[in-house]
């Protein structure tokens, strides 16, 4: 029976989301400022402390800590697939480079909140704490419920991945929340991806004086780009992106190096070694005489693959919201990809709506976040009548 004191509860709240928001929004987070997603994590804490959820710190070298907060629940006997716990997730980094919450700060206007992080995925952080803090008000939850808080997806998760996989091998079912798609879909399937980047060595030389001595970096990585992206397979749903380009010494200087930094996305996990492997090629080969590179993985996701099991965790989601929603098929890499692999049944996107991640223009609907955390809770406590 679905307990209407937390959808009263969390229908009261919208007030106090939006503070907490605007809180983290206004704080820097890159994935490479340790320091100010450890603030949002801080933010994280001091809410759930509030409301007595346990947190537990994970602490990590080089980003952000990641914290496991924990409300008890169920009655101690395994059900659904046998894994007891309950696990609603999200990150706090944010692909923002410093100082961007000072030149665009957290505002609202006409029901769209904007703001750096807003949507992906700070709204959704924000959703699961409310959750939790909703399950430790009035119980009801099947099984204890884990709010996992990571600091590193935007960049792959370098080291939340193995948190989040120990984490889903013991989750009965993982609800992720990265933002609702613009339509209010949630997401059941994802595209896997490889981050990458080639160093290239050259030889400088003066490109006046003595241009036939040298030997040209930016030469030859602007022929690997070109070998790279013919790796695109659209039909496949294949994609190679070189997004960041860097090289040279000056501009009277044949390069001595340079770099790009690459971006796969492929559908089917088999494809991801053939081109990987067409990646190593590319790497390898000298198309100008002399020069020779070095490509380095740097963060990689695997796909959020549809099986029964996500199949009855979106069924289950969308019997309970109270609102229209649909499955959704998207490019775009996610943590959700490690759970679902661990053989957690996932269910990606369930956080506020949302649209224009990365970008200037990013925004979040308000009025999204309240029916978003009831759905959530909505489902968790219909898990057992679900079978799930």
């Amino acid at each position: 029976m679905t307990d209407t004191r937390i959808d009263d509860w969390l229908a009261s709240q919208q007030d106090e989301m939006l503070a907490e928001l605007q809180a983290m929004v206004n704080i820097d987070g890159g994935s490479y400022d340790k320091a100010g997603v450890d603030a949002v994590g801080a933010r994280v804490r001091d809410f759930l402390a509030r409301h007595d959820v346990a947190v537990e710190t994970l602490a990590q070298p080089k980003h952000g800590d990641c914290l496991r907060a924990t409300v008890d629940g169920g009655d101690g006997v395994a059900s659904g697939n046998a894994r007891r716990n309950i696990v609603l997730m999200g990150h706090r980094d944010t692909v923002f480079p410093k100082g961007e919450p000072e030149r665009r700060p957290f505002r609202v206007e006409d029901g769209i909140a904007y703001g750096p992080g807003v949507c992906d995925m700070k709204a959704g952080i924000v959703m699961n704490m409310f959750v939790l803090a909703a399950f430790r008000k009035f119980g009801g939850a099947p099984g204890p419920v884990v709010g996992l808080f990571t600091g590193d997806e935007e960049i792959g998760s370098p080291e939340g991945r193995p948190v989040i996989e120990a984490e889903a091998k013991q989750a009965r079912v993982v609800f992720n929340s990265e933002p609702g798609r613009p339509s209010g879909a949630v997401v059941t399937g994802r595209k896997g991806g490889v981050f990458s980047v080639i160093d290239i060595v050259g030889k400088a030389a003066h490109s006046g004086g003595n241009f036939e001595a040298g030997i040209s970096a930016i030469e030859e990585l602007a022929r690997k780009i070109q070998a790279l992206h013919a790796l695109t397979d659209l039909p496949r749903g294949i994609t190679l992106n070189v997004g960041l380009v860097s090289g040279g010494q000056s501009v009277n200087t044949v390069a001595p190096s340079a770099q790009a930094q690459i971006d796969l996305r492929y559908v089917d996990p088999a494809d991801r070694d053939e081109l990987m492997g067409k990646i190593h090629d590319i790497a390898a080969r000298s198309f100008v005489p002399g020069t020779s590179a070095t490509l380095t993985i740097r963060g990689e996701f695997v796909p959020l693959k549809q099986n029964a099991g996500t199949d009855a965790v979106f069924n289950l989601y969308k019997s309970v919201a109270g609102f229209d929603t649909a499955g959704e098929f998207t490019g775009g890499c996610a943590d959700s990809g490690f759970t679902a692999l661990m053989g957690a049944p996932t269910l990606c996107a369930v956080g506020p709506v949302g649209g224009k991640a990365h970008s200037p223009e990013e925004y979040m609907e308000v009025a999204s976040m309240v029916p978003r955390a009831q759905a959530v809770a909505r489902a968790i406590q219909k898990l057992d009548a679900a079978g799930v």
